[in-house]
């Protein structure tokens, strides 16, 4: 399938640089399966959805993943992609041209990272001196929050986005990206959800520095997906088979939660237990086997995330939500508004 489908033109005003707040007065579209489309709130999503339904969230914790560093009067700024290992990350290097295998980069007095592969086009593969939990101390140190580039800050980011660029039920370190549809959630929300009988669950996907990374192919088919590694547990696994069973509606928070949920649900529609890398990458012709309706913000033009809500949704429906959503003014990206979509009929 051509990739060219998947764009459309966006106003760069539109782009959110910072979140709402509180997180849940952002705007939210809802796209019914007969393709109607109302407006509402986040803080209004207990009355869009049913009692009964279950709520799969991405309980993964975003690193402080950006870090800057110099080799002799070289400056460089490195965003960690993907751990290899405990002391080893792939990692995006502004001005990597300027490295060569064996070059070590220093971010401060007794923290550095050394070279150790390089390719012509991608990451850097970086091993640093120290490891397991004394590295993860180091970037708690040293480094500031990944924010996708869309999102303009001076160097050294904003104190600010430790906290809003992070889910309030993150628990497990190793996301360099937020799973940004969660960032919507407050505990007053989640509070009104209880109350009219909807349950959530959560799993985790360690969202990976690929997320952003543009398709530079003409046909899907061409595309390689980046590798993300994720968990479901067994305990999870057994409340979304029972919801299935009893004809409850599976809702996922965002792409990254659907994708594990997908990753996990065999050919009959049992979900099983994971823990695995995953690189499933979903476009329209898919057929979804355990996903009924999904929350998740507004993606960027001919990306990934949009070729997965096409396909969840129907590739003309979305364009004509996305239409509409920039006529009435909706915040896109990251740090912007969302949408529930439901299944064409």
């Amino acid at each position: 399938m051509k990739t060219d489908i998947f764009t459309f033109e966006m106003p760069l005003e539109l782009i959110a640089n910072e979140p709402a707040n509180p997180r849940d007065s952002s705007k939210l579209l809802h796209l019914t399966p007969n393709g109607q489309i109302h407006h509402h709130h986040v803080s209004d999503l207990d009355k869009i959805l049913k009692e009964g339904d279950i709520l799969v969230f991405n309980d993964t914790k975003v690193i402080p993943a950006r870090l800057y560093g110099k080799r002799g009067e070289a400056h460089f700024e490195i965003t960690l992609f993907k751990q290899l290992n405990l002391s080893d990350w792939e990692a995006l290097i502004k001005n990597s041209r300027r490295l060569k295998i064996g070059d070590t980069i220093s971010i401060n007095a007794d923290f550095s990272a050394q070279v150790i592969e390089k390719k012509i086009e991608g990451p850097v593969i970086l091993h640093f001196n120290k490891s397991g939990a004394d590295l993860m101390s180091a970037l708690h140190q040293t480094g500031i929050m990944p924010l996708p580039p869309y999102i303009k800050r001076e160097h050294g980011g904003k104190e600010s986005d430790k906290a809003n660029y992070q889910t309030i039920y993150a628990k497990h370190e190793g996301a360099v990206a937020a799973p940004t549809a969660g960032l919507h959630f407050t505990e007053s929300l989640f509070k009104k959800l209880e109350d009219k009988g909807i349950e959530k669950v959560f799993v985790t996907l360690h969202v990976g520095g690929g997320t952003f990374l543009p398709v530079k192919v003409e046909d899907t088919d061409d595309h390689k997906m980046h590798a993300e590694f994720g968990v479901l547990t067994k305990e999870v696994a057994d409340k979304l088979n029972q919801a299935k069973n009893e004809g409850r509606r599976i809702i996922t928070v965002g792409t990254t939660s659907l994708r594990l949920l997908e990753s996990a649900t065999d050919e009959n529609g049992i979900i099983h237990p994971f823990e695995s890398d995953t690189s499933i990458f979903i476009t329209p012709g898919y057929k979804f086997k355990a996903t009924d309706a999904m929350f998740t913000n507004f993606h960027l033009s001919g990306s990934t995330l949009f070729m997965l809500v096409c396909a969840f949704a129907g590739i003309e429906r979305m364009k004509n939500t996305y239409q509409t959503a920039i006529q009435q003014g909706y915040r896109f990206f990251s740090y912007g508004d969302a949408c529930f979509l439901e299944k064409q009929e």
